[in-house]
């Protein structure tokens, strides 16, 4: 019973705007990120990215010459490890299929060992020095452009280009006769801008592509209970605005077994509208079929039934409170407790509109009369029930629930017929 409370305490919380049903594949709920999120989710990438390069390590770089009637001359860089990214200015755009995002200005700091040796047949025992170098890249820039595609209710990224440019290297020995071998080193400036540009760009195609295998693990439903589950598939393609992206999905509930809620559904449902104020980086609208499609599934797993036989005022379920509303209750049961069997007749119907939510519900009420432990079947009613629900934004979020009209009827009674009037009152 827990479950179907949050359920009907989640309908409060929408606000309607026109929408069409469609079909089964038609989204039920909807996620707009907008430029805002995008910045977000532009600096977590960015942010991510940067961890995981920093104290990333390069291929050694070995670069050895054999020069006539001298001898052999070879070096090494051992160690390249980066130490210190600083990304000023990065960008996200969307496109057509996809996001590009692009990163400018960007500098880097490594750290390296380097290592010379000589050889020649006029000496008899090889020269050789090391010591450390530092490097300092500056205006390197880097761009990736993502597609994203709907591959069987799930995101998939696609990598459609990834690159990264140096525009300055620049490289400082220390250790060793270090002033001696500087113009040599830089001639391995071409060799380490190669490995930088080549190392970088790996990376993070391995990172996006981490990203779209964690997206391919994720569920396609999601277990609200043992009884309901949402389903979570995405339906046709992410739709890219100038500035924004929305991310359809079939947003239904559905049995935790194989069934289908479908047929119980109203053909035209109402979706929530967005929020004014302030623009939020995400904006989630919920169509009124996923809120009786959850109405629908508990009912048919049969929960939608209580027994009560306690209320703030416990003498109501006694026959002597009803002595002078029904007399025949009364004179054939005198001061028996009572329970009252409420059962759901058809699935609750939910209807978004305007700043609330109406729901109506049509139910079977039977009153039992416990005598000797025994239950009679005495009154049965009808009745149907409108709750209207407000949503209220300040510091906190609230909520308001009202009872709009209730009805009873009498469908039949083992101790005569009364007025209705006055029970329903």
């Amino acid at each position: 019973m827990g479950a179907i409370l949050v359920f009907l305490i989640l309908s409060i919380f929408a606000s309607p705007a026109t929408s069409q049903f469609q079909s089964s594949e038609t989204g039920f709920i909807s996620a707009v990120i907008s430029e805002k999120g995008l910045v977000f989710v532009k600096d977590l990438l960015i942010e991510n990215a940067i961890q995981t390069l920093t104290s990333l390590t390069l291929p050694d770089i070995h670069q050895s010459k054999k020069i006539p009637l001298i001898g052999g001359v070879s070096a090494s860089l051992t160690n390249i490890t980066v130490y210190h990214i600083d990304v000023p200015c990065s960008t996200l755009q969307t496109g057509e299929s996809g996001v590009v995002v692009a990163a400018s200005g960007v500098t880097v700091e490594l750290s390296m060992n380097w290592k010379y040796s000589y050889s020649t047949w006029l000496l008899p025992i090889e020269i050789s020095d090391e010591g450390t170098a530092s490097v300092k890249v500056e205006g390197m820039e880097v761009g990736l452009t993502i597609n994203v595609e709907n591959q069987n209710g799930t995101l998939k990224l696609n990598i459609a280009q990834c690159g990264c440019y140096l525009e300055d290297i620049n490289i400082t020995l220390d250790g060793g006769a270090s002033w001696f071998y500087q113009g040599f080193i830089d001639a391995f400036k071409d060799k380490i801008r190669s490995t930088i540009e080549t190392t970088i760009t790996k990376k993070i195609v391995e990172g996006a592509l981490k990203l779209d295998s964690l997206l391919q693990t994720l569920p396609k439903k999601i277990d609200v209970d043992k009884v309901v589950s949402l389903n979570v598939t995405v339906v046709n393609g992410p739709l890219f605005g100038n500035s924004s992206v929305e991310v359809d999905i079939n947003g239904l509930f559905i049995p935790s077994y194989d069934g289908t809620v479908l047929r119980y559904l109203n053909k035209n449902p109402q979706l929530s509208d967005f929020c004014g104020g302030e623009v939020k980086m995400l904006e989630i609208s919920l169509d009124e079929a996923v809120f009786n499609s959850g109405s629908v599934v508990y009912f048919q797993a049969g929960l939608m039934n209580w027994l009560v036989d306690k209320v703030p005022d416990q003498s109501l379920l006694n026959t002597a409170s009803w002595r002078y509303l029904i007399p025949k209750l009364y004179k054939k049961y005198p001061n028996d407790d009572m329970v009252l069997n409420i059962t759901l007749s058809s699935p609750p119907i939910i209807k978004v509109r305007t700043k609330n939510i109406r729901v109506t519900i049509f139910s079977d009420m039977i009153v039992n009369v416990l005598d000797f432990e025994l239950r009679f079947l005495l009154h049965a009613y009808q009745w149907r029930f409108w709750r209207l629900g407000f949503l209220r934004f300040r510091n906190n979020l609230a909520g308001s629930a009202q009872l709009d009209d209730f009805t009873l009827k009498l469908k039949w009674s083992e101790v005569g017929n009364f007025h209705m009037s006055l029970i329903q009152v």
